[in-house]
């Protein structure tokens, strides 16, 4: 009987068969202890040699990490630890003998687990962040189609900019001109809300943006939910529930991964509504008190201006500064318009502020979504386009929206690659997303 690894438990003293691969293998003498992997996890087998043909035996001394096998045994409980299995084997197929192997047991650098990125993905630490993205994204869906939004599938080819023409990635689109790798399906998603009223999407997005951080890849996924008749404290309340539900899922379904990277799995059960709300102003506040500056490049090195000034955005330390003393995430909102994107909404109490949101998460791990309420007027839209320098024929099929039917609504995106990160605790982004893309990065 072919089973999965992760799936052993049920087959305690039966005989089972697993397809998969020699991840180690140690001897004692006359018993092996070979370590196989399938997928979906890691189990030591135990070969004693007097107990399989002497053929089978032999054949395990040919093995090298990474061959592909399938072996057949009974399954047994460890006889010290709990929870843990292991499988008597009484036979084995080898499939293939692999090279030697490049990736060892010793330290090895970054740009050289980047460059054999699709054979580090095989490392127990790397297949259990990739299972709870899987997961993240099932709970995404799950909450998405529980609470009635449809799937909205945005097109990845787009004639304009969405949130500025600087990171943009361009080729040329047969006869029509310019094309743009999308930077979000928001403004399509509008389009859905419209439509079907409650929408997401759930796709690939770009960003040309030629930064280097811990937190930045030039390809990554979006999840972006758009409501109609929602306005700005609707969207909070959904992104309260909507992380709530995501993270305690997370920590309920794979804890055992969270903790095999050496995640400390109480702080996430933690990520529970409500969450701190702080206006920008607020925020504001809190780097003042901790005298965070803002820090500029110059042409002589870097101009720390005190206090921070009012309307700038927050970079990775103000972010951290203003998250360091709360165990959840922190919602901002109210932002300077000038420091937001044209379709934010103005806030009616002050047309200063635009009634946007973001997200920091705790930590340190920083903006994990951004949201507002959209701007449904159709003379304030035009005059932010404008503002913006935008081209406006390229927005008429937007600004239709606004024609027909406007009514208030809101939305938000979140990264999955920097959800990956915060509940994986990593130290860069590079290891949510199984081939990463950054601007000295192309390959595999």
């Amino acid at each position: 009987m072919w089973v999965q690894i992760d799936k052993i438990s049920q087959y305690v003293d039966k005989e089972v068969t697993i397809k998969g691969w020699l991840y180690n293998i140690r001897s004692a003498g006359k018993l092996m202890f070979p370590e196989l992997r399938d997928g979906s996890g890691l189990i030591q087998g135990v070969v004693s040699k007097k107990e399989v043909p002497e053929s089978v035996w032999d054949d395990f001394q040919k093995l090298t990490q990474e061959s592909s096998v399938i072996v057949t045994g009974m399954v047994s409980k460890h006889p010290k630890k709990e929870d843990v299995y292991e499988l008597q084997i009484n036979n084995l197929e080898i499939i293939s003998i692999a090279d030697p192997y490049p990736i060892t047991p010793k330290e090895h650098g970054v740009d050289f687990l980047s460059e054999k990125r699709h054979l580090w993905l095989r490392s127990p630490r790397q297949a259990s962040i990739l299972r709870i993205r899987n997961e993240i994204i099932m709970a995404i869906r799950t909450y998405m189609y529980e609470n009635d939004f449809i799937l909205f599938d945005a097109p990845i080819f787009t004639p304009n900019a969405c949130e500025g023409t600087s990171t943009l990635f361009e080729t040329n689109y047969f006869d029509l001109g310019k094309a743009y790798l999308s930077q979000s399906g928001q403004l399509y998603a509008e389009a859905g809300a419209l439509a079907l009223g409650k929408v997401f999407t759930l796709g690939p997005t770009f960003r040309a943006e030629n930064s280097m951080t811990r937190r930045h890849i030039t390809e990554f996924w979006m999840m972006e939910p758009e409501m109609a008749f929602f306005d700005l404290n609707d969207n909070m309340d959904l992104i309260e529930d909507f992380l709530e539900y995501v993270v305690q899922r997370v920590v309920k379904n794979r804890k055992k991964e969270l903790e095999f990277i050496g995640r400390d799995t109480s702080k996430l059960e933690k990520v529970m509504k409500p969450f701190p709300r702080l206006t920008y102003t607020e925020a504001v506040e809190i780097l003042h008190k901790k005298d965070i500056p803002l820090i500029r490049k110059t042409a002589n090195g870097e101009e720390h201006i005190r206090p921070f000034p009012w309307g700038e955005d927050f970079g990775a330390p103000h972010e951290e500064a203003i998250v360091e003393d709360f165990d959840k995430p922190v919602m901002i909102h109210r932002w300077p318009a000038g420091a937001k994107a044209f379709y934010m909404k103005r806030d009616p109490e002050n047309p200063d502020l635009v009634l946007g949101v973001d997200v920091l998460a705790p930590e340190g791990f920083g903006e994990i979504i951004g949201g507002s309420q959209r701007e449904d007027n159709l003379d304030l839209l035009l005059e932010r386009i404008r503002e913006h320098g935008l081209p406006e024929d390229e927005f008429q099929w937007y600004i239709d929206l606004r024609k027909y039917g406007s009514v208030p609504h809101s939305g938000f995106g979140l990264g999955i690659e920097r959800i990956v990160s915060w509940l994986c605790n990593l130290e860069h982004i590079r290891e949510a997303i199984p081939f990463a893309r950054r601007p000295n990065r192309i390959r595999p």
